[in-house]
């Protein structure tokens, strides 16, 4: 890592990426192979030394993650390069980047405004751009970067398969010669033409196939992948997950999780936990998301019209005609629950029961169908605590307290 301190934010945009938004930064969030920081520190060769973030974020503590700090305290010391939490630049940009650096100037992705470079001895920006930075209108000086910028919340998912055939190719190249192919167990079988990367101490058992027809698969460090698996790409399995069987295509999973049944085109972060069949579809899952048995969501109206979702500014148009279900960190489902097409289910929620949820259910919500009330907070808290403890994961104090300003932020003084 160089000297370069890298400074992530969050705009008005990504404020609005609920229902994650309200318990974790959105460079926290995964796009295809890795989350925006991870991308970003390789990217340019720079530690992540903060998120941007509003004060309900504030305490936000997960495994290497940086802290969240103010807007206002955005860092004054030495070179940094501010990034928005929206901007995904291609491979290679970052020592395009270093080659064409030179004073204080706009970081331009894909046209739009997505950062700033202050060189030591030169203020941060004002909050105004950390809120706007596309308001920009001087881009003297700006340095020019190929890649795209997220827009609405369900772009996570609808394009987090070709990310990850992007990820895959710009570290590992888009073609795998014959002496490079890595040697399967005897039982397990590959087809297509793409990719398969495998990380150390990777278990794959008998009777797995992996469909390489549409895009790479990447199984990093201590995956296991058991007997009865369909695992076809662009797909990334995260650090020590598990994928027990069943048919995965397009998945983007994180650390520690464990998948079995069906899962296609979705998105997880760590520590989910999906051990039981059921289907799940265009669909993103938060970190430490528990789903009961049979879970299963729809990601297809009846009449294949396009999919309106709950957003913080009123119902929109996704434009999608699949779309499954977006579950904020640490929802958890009981057995045989169904979620309709285009569910919004808050951070922290227990739903149960054999009657389906509205299309949105508030953070912290308890209940069955619409009969749901607040979760209250040092309950949810408790269960949170023994659920991660379940893994080997304590809940720091500082994590707690984040997590609990977070229902405040959602529920109010009253808990309603």
């Amino acid at each position: 890592m160089s000297d370069l301190s890298l400074i992530l934010f969050d705009d008005a945009h990504s404020r609005a990426w609920h229902p994650f938004a309200l318990t974790r930064p959105g460079g926290e969030l995964r796009f295809g192979a890795f989350t925006g920081r991870r991308r970003a520190e390789r990217l340019f060769g720079a530690r992540c030394v903060a998120h941007l973030g509003p004060a309900h974020l504030a305490g936000f503590e997960e495994a290497d993650a940086p802290p969240v700090i103010p807007y206002a305290d955005a860092p004054a010391d030495g070179d940094r390069l501010f990034l928005s939490a929206r901007a995904v630049p291609a491979w290679g940009s970052g020592d395009l980047w270093r080659a064409r650096r030179g004073g204080a100037g706009a970081v331009v992705v894909d046209g739009e405004v997505a950062g700033w470079f202050a060189p030591a001895g030169t203020p941060a920006p004002d909050a105004a751009f950390f809120d706007s930075p596309s308001t920009l209108l001087d881009r003297t000086g700006a340095v020019e970067l190929q890649g795209r910028m997220i827009g609405a919340m369900w772009e996570l998912m609808s394009g987090s398969g070709a990310q990850t055939t992007a990820d895959v190719a710009g570290l590992f190249g888009a073609e795998q010669s014959a002496e490079d192919r890595p040697q399967l167990p005897e039982g397990a079988f590959r087809f297509g033409d793409h990719p398969l990367v495998l990380g150390e101490r990777v278990r794959i058992e008998p009777g797995v196939v992996f469909d390489l027809t549409k895009g790479p698969v990447w199984l990093d460090d201590g995956v296991q992948v058991r007997a009865f698996t369909r695992l076809a790409g662009p797909a990334y399995v995260g650090r020590g997950s598990m994928v027990l069987g069943g048919a995965l295509e397009e998945a983007s999973i994180g650390e520690g999780c464990r998948i079995r049944g069906e899962f296609a085109e979705s998105v997880c972060l760590n520590w989910v936990n999906k051990a039981h069949d059921g289907h799940i579809g265009h669909a993103y899952l938060g970190a430490w998301v528990n789903l009961g048995a049979e879970t299963t969501n729809s990601d297809l109206k009846n009449n294949y019209g396009t999919v309106r979702l709950w957003t913080p500014s009123g119902e929109q148009d996704t434009g999608e005609i699949k779309v499954g279900c977006f579950l904020g960190d640490h929802v958890k489902t009981g057995i045989g629950l169904l979620l309709n097409t285009g569910t919004v289910v808050g951070a922290g929620s227990n739903l149960y029961g054999a009657e389906m949820p509205p299309k949105y259910v508030p953070p912290f919500s308890w209940g069955t169908g619409d009969d749901l009330t607040a979760y209250r907070v040092d309950k949810f808290l408790d269960v949170a605590k023994r659920a991660m403890a379940r893994r080997g994961v304590e809940l720091s104090d500082g994590a707690a307290g984040q997590l609990a300003r977070a229902w405040e932020a959602a529920r109010g003084p009253g808990g309603e």
